[in-house]
């Protein structure tokens, strides 16, 4: 909010290839990009047991990606190197390295050039996100939001858990009570979003659990939940591009 070794590679019928082969999905970050991920099908990954469903990249084997990445239970994979750091929030299972065990609701991130030995027992389906780190970011993160500490929010009803900040990146998780309401936000720098319980809205649609929204920079909304959400969001990380461009 460096191309993985167990994250790349393998196509989709909805992939478009650039001409040197590599692959193109929503990769043009000034559009705006809307995915219900649990109508995407999951794409098999070059290693056995790991799975994808992919909601942007840029590249071929090596890529700058954004993915839902599922893996079976007693999966293990050899140690690789992060060379564009890797960051990930565990939506399902328990994920696992030598650095510790990782349920559920753990927000981690892996810096430019580091290196592990992920596994899972149990098994486990991760948000997550290659090669988008900023130069001089080199912050390893393990947060727990199961206990973090919420503080209010922008607007009435909307309580926000701070995870990560570099320059003029955020990354933070909002939680949105029933029938909140929120003023008219803009984007001088991007944004994306991942609804990960509930349902949030705003003047251009409606997006249920497991949809992600990338925003462009200048990119502006009125959002809303009348159930209720919590959502993973990361602002202030994206290229700026002139006001006509903003589509």
């Amino acid at each position: 909010w460096a191309g993985s070794a167990w994250t790349t590679g393998a196509w989709s019928t909805w992939a478009r290839p650039a001409g040197d082969g590599a692959m193109k999905i929503h990769a043009d970050l000034s559009r705006r990009a809307v995915v219900k991920s649990p109508e995407l099908p999951w794409v098999p990954s070059p290693l056995p047991g790991v799975d994808r469903r992919m909601l942007e990249r840029d590249g071929g084997e090596i890529a700058r990606a954004t993915s839902i990445v599922r893996y079976a239970p007693e999966s293990f994979f050899a140690q690789h190197e992060h060379s564009g750091g890797e960051e990930f929030f565990v939506l399902d299972g328990v994920f696992s390295d030598e650095s510790g065990d990782y349920p559920a609701g753990w927000y981690v991130r892996n810096p430019i050039g580091s290196r592990h030995r992920p596994h899972t027992q149990s098994g486990t389906t991760i948000l997550v996100k290659l090669r988008q780190f900023q130069i001089g970011d080199d912050e390893y993160v393990r947060t727990d939001t199961n206990s973090g500490s919420w503080s209010p929010g922008e607007a009435e009803g909307v309580t926000i858990m701070a995870l990560h900040a570099f320059g003029t990146e955020r990354v933070s998780l909002a939680r949105l009570a029933t029938g909140t309401r929120m003023p008219e936000r803009a984007y001088p720098e991007g944004a994306e979003m991942f609804v990960l319980e509930g349902e949030i809205r705003d003047e251009h649609g409606v997006y249920p659990e497991g949809t992600w929204i990338r925003s462009p920079a200048g990119f502006s909304h009125r959002l809303r939940s009348p159930s209720g959400a919590r959502l993973l969001v990361k602002t202030g990380h994206l290229p700026a591009a002139p006001a006509s461009d903003v589509r």
